[in-house]
C-alpha cells in the first residue's frame, strides 16, 4: 500500500521549473528578511496574552460538558471502528478501511483540524477518555499522579512520532492489520501505563499524536488564553510565539521535518535501488535512511544554534529559544508533501467504509502544474514564516545592534533547507 505510505507518488517530474521555483523561493526569503530587517525593530508578538475574546455563547457551547462528551465518544468510536476492522475485517486497503483511517484521515487530518480548530485531538484521544473513565469507575482525581521529571519534557512524543513514521514510512507492509494493531497495542499499553502514574498531564507530554496536533494548532487563529481560560481570535503569529521551550521540542519538530523529508526522497529511483541492493536488507537501509534524515535536519539546525550564540554573546538556550519558527516549515513540507494523499485517499477511505464495492479515487482537484505550484507555495511560505517568527524573537532576545546579524545564521538554515525541500520535490 505505497499510497498511503507517500503522499506524493512520484514527485520528480512535476512540471514547474526548478530554475523559476528555486529563484522565487530565495527572493522571497531574502526580500522578507531585508524588510524585516528595516521595519521590525522591536518584538510585536505577545503570545498567550494576545487575541480578541470570541461571542460568550459560542465559549459557553465549546466549553459544555455535552460538547466535550460528544467530543469524547466520537474518538471512542473511531478507535473501535478501526480496531475492530483490524481484528475482524479483510485484508488489503481496497476493502478494508483501517489503514486508510489510520494513515489518511488520522495523520494527515489533524493537520487541517489542528489548523482550524486548534488541539483538536485532545479532546477525541481515545486513551485520555478510557483513563477519564477508569479514574471516575475508581473514584480518583484524573490529575493524581506523580509529578513529571522537568527533564522529561517533549521527549516520549518525540520518541512517538519516530515511531509512527517508521511505521508509515519503513515498514516492509504499512498497511498490514498485525503492524498496525502491534503499534497501538504499544502504544496504548505505554500512555496509560504513563497517565496511570503522572495523571492526564502524561497525554499533554508524551502522547505523540497529541503533541503533534498541539503543535500545528500553535498556527489556528483559535487558542486559549492560560490566564483567563478564553477562547480568543489571534494571529497565528502569537499562537506560534507561545509554544513552551520545552526539553524535547526540538526533537519533535525535528523528526516531523525530517520524516517528511525522508518520505520525499524515498520513492527516488536511486534509492529504492540502494535498499533493495542493500546488503543490510530493505528494512535495516531503510531505518538508517529515516534515521539519518531526522539527524541532518537536527544537526544543521543544532550548528545554527552553536552560531547564533556565538554571534549573541548571552543567549544560553538558542535551540530552544528558535524551536518555534521551525513548526511553520514543518507545516509547509506537511501541506507539500501529503495534500493529494488527503483529498484522493481520504474521500477513497470514506467510501470502503461505508460499503461501497471498489470504489475509484476521486482526481486531484488540482492539474499537475496546479499541485507543483501549491507544493512549491507551501514550502516558502512556511519558511517565509518561519523567517518572521525567528526576527521577532531576535530583536526580543538580543541586543539592537546585533539583532539583524544574529539572525544570519537563521536565514542561512532556512536557505538549506529550502534547497532541500525544492530538491526533493523537482530533482
Amino acid at each position: 500500500m505505497n499510497v498511503l505510505a507517500h503522499g506524493i507518488g512520484s514527485q520528480h517530474d512535476l512540471p514547474l521549473s526548478p530554475f523559476y521555483a528555486f529563484a522565487g523561493a530565495f527572493a522571497a526569503l531574502f526580500v522578507s528578511f531585508l524588510a524585516l530587517g528595516l521595519l521590525w525593530s522591536a518584538s510585536r508578538f505577545r503570545g498567550d496574552r494576545a487575541g480578541r475574546p470570541i461571542p460568550v455563547a459560542l465559549q459557553r457551547l465549546a466549553d459544555a460538558s455535552p460538547t466535550r462528551t460528544v467530543a469524547r465518544v466520537l474518538g471512542l468510536a473511531a478507535a473501535l471502528f478501526v480496531l475492530l476492522h483490524l481484528l475482524l475485517g479483510p485484508n488489503g486497503p481496497e476493502r478494508n478501511p483501517a489503514a486508510g483511517t489510520v494513515h489518511v484521515l488520522l495523520w494527515v487530518g489533524l493537520v487541517p483540524a489542528s489548523l482550524l480548530l486548534g488541539p483538536v485531538w485532545r479532546l477525541l484521544n481515545p486513551l485520555r477518555t478510557l483513563h477519564l473513565l477508569v479514574c471516575r469507575a475508581l473514584g480518583r482525581d484524573p490529575a493524581a499522579g506523580r509529578p513529571l521529571p522537568v527533564h522529561l519534557g517533549l521527549w516520549p512524543a518525540a520518541a512517538g512520532l519516530l515511531a509512527f513514521t517508521w511505521l508509515e514510512l519503513v515498514a516492509p507492509d504499512p498497511a498490514s492489520s498485525t503492524a498496525l494493531l502491534l503499534f497501538f497495542v504499544l502504544h496504548g499499553v505505554v500512555h496509560l501505563a504513563g497517565a496511570a502514574r503522572h495523571g492526564a498531564r502524561w497525554f499533554d507530554h508524551a502522547d505523540a499524536f497529541e503533541v503533534y496536533s498541539g503543535l500545528l494548532a500553535r498556527l489556528s487563529p483559535l487558542g486559549r488564553r492560560p490566564a483567563d481560560r478564553r477562547l480568543v481570535l489571534r494571529s497565528p503569529f502569537n499562537g506560534l510565539d507561545a509554544v513552551p521551550q520545552t526539553p524535547g521540542l526540538v526533537a519533535t519538530v525535528c523528526v516531523m521535518l525530517g520524516s517528511t523529508a525522508y518520505d520525499g526522497f524515498s520513492d527516488a529511483p536511486s534509492w529504492i535501488t540502494t535498499v533493495q541492493t542493500s546488503p543490510l536488507g530493505r528494512t535495516t537501509a531503510a531505518t538508517l535512511g529515516l534515521l539519518a534524515a531526522v539527524a541532518v535536519v537536527a544537526t544543521l539546525y543544532a550548528l545554527c544554534a552553536g552560531v547564533t550564540r556565538l554571534i549573541s554573546g548571552q543567549l544560553s538556550h538558542p535551540l530552544t529559544a528558535f524551536a518555534h519558527s521551525l513548526v511553520p516549515i514543518a507545516l509547509g513540507y506537511l501541506v507539500a508533501h501529503y495534500f493529494t494523499l488527503f483529498v484522493t485517499e481520504g474521500p477513497h477511505t470514506v467510501m470502503v467504509a461505508l460499503g461501497t464495492d471498489n470504489p475509484v479515487p476521486p482526481e486531484p482537484p488540482l492539474t499537475p502544474g496546479g499541485i507543483a505550484t501549491l507544493q512549491v507555495t507551501a514550502i516558502v511560505v512556511g519558511h517565509v514564516l518561519g523567517v518572521v517568527a525567528a526576527h521577532d524573537r531576535s530583536v526580543r532576545l538580543f541586543p539592537p545592534a546585533r539583532a539583524v546579524a544574529g539572525q544570519l545564521p537563521l536565514l542561512a538554515l532556512m536557505i538549506a533547507y529550502t534547497i532541500g525541500g525544492l530538491t526533493l520535490l523537482l530533482a
